[in-house]
């Protein structure tokens, strides 16, 4: 954050303002809550994919874009009578912060990172006047991320491996039972094998929480490599007036490998 952050806050509030007014933009003014929800997924989406692909200019556009449609939310709250403002939002958000890091804003001691997480849940829940560790279940959030945090919960009152020894051998297990039912032919295989990948998927993000990946960007990127690695398949075999389509595997694993070479991602 820099010194001109609230001057630069304050002048897309005067812009977002300006475009719901009466004499605004007539798309602003019909929008509501409901109808601007698949733009905030669209943009939270996009940001992702930009901090993926850590591209610095996409981050500030697709940022840009996701600051302005929140307080472009929150403006649309308060103008279908709902009793909140973004002062009261942003004010939340600071206490909030506050009162779960007494460790930094008050005389707690903690020890290392996994007790600055744990005391947060432990606050969290106390808010919540909630009796379970794990909380609810996240509508809407992307199931990578769903069980990355459901693992870090239970975590942090120690129901997790020893060492990443023990999640890596977790996960071999779950190839192993995995590999298991590829040839049953039995009733209900097919709900067999469905399990076991959710189990093969489980494993690897508590993998990934060891190493402290977010398996989601982790992800991300490495779909953003894939398509950029199959259109340059797909740019070579066209100066040779080919498609995938009428290659075969052996030439299009030769030009991936290529692609590789070259360190495109």
């Amino acid at each position: 954050m820099t010194d001109d952050s609230p001057r630069a806050l304050g002048r897309l509030l005067e812009t977002c303002r300006r475009l719901m007014a009466d004499d605004g933009c007539p798309w602003d003014r019909e929008q509501t809550l409901e109808t601007i929800t698949p733009y905030l997924q669209e943009e939270l989406h996009e940001t992702l994919d930009a901090i993926a692909a850590l591209d610095a200019p996409s981050m500030a556009e697709e940022m840009g874009d996701l600051f302005y449609l929140l307080v472009f939310a929150a403006a649309l709250a308060q103008k279908q009578g709902l009793p909140l403002d973004l002062a009261t939002i942003l004010d939340g958000a600071s206490e909030k912060l506050i009162r779960r890091h007494p460790h930094v804003f008050g005389q707690v001691a903690v020890t290392g990172t996994a007790g600055a997480v744990a005391q947060w849940e432990e606050i969290k829940k106390s808010e919540s006047n909630s009796t379970t560790t794990l909380g609810k279940r996240p509508a809407g959030l992307a199931a990578l991320t769903t069980a990355y945090r459901i693992q870090e919960k239970a975590a942090a009152v120690r129901f997790e491996w020893v060492d990443i020894r023990g999640a890596l051998a977790k996960l071999r297990e779950e190839i192993d039972e995995l590999e298991a039912t590829l040839d049953d032919t039995t009733p209900g295989a097919d709900h067999r094998r469905q399990d076991e990948v959710g189990d093969v998927l489980y494993s690897v993000v508590n993998l990934a929480r060891y190493v402290r990946v977010d398996p989601e960007l982790a992800l991300r990127g490495t779909i953003t490599k894939f398509m950029n690695r199959f259109r340059f398949i797909e740019d070579e075999l066209a100066r040779i007036g080919k498609t995938p389509s009428t290659s075969d595997l052996i030439e299009m694993d030769a030009l991936w490998n290529e692609a590789k070479r070259r360190g495109i991602r």
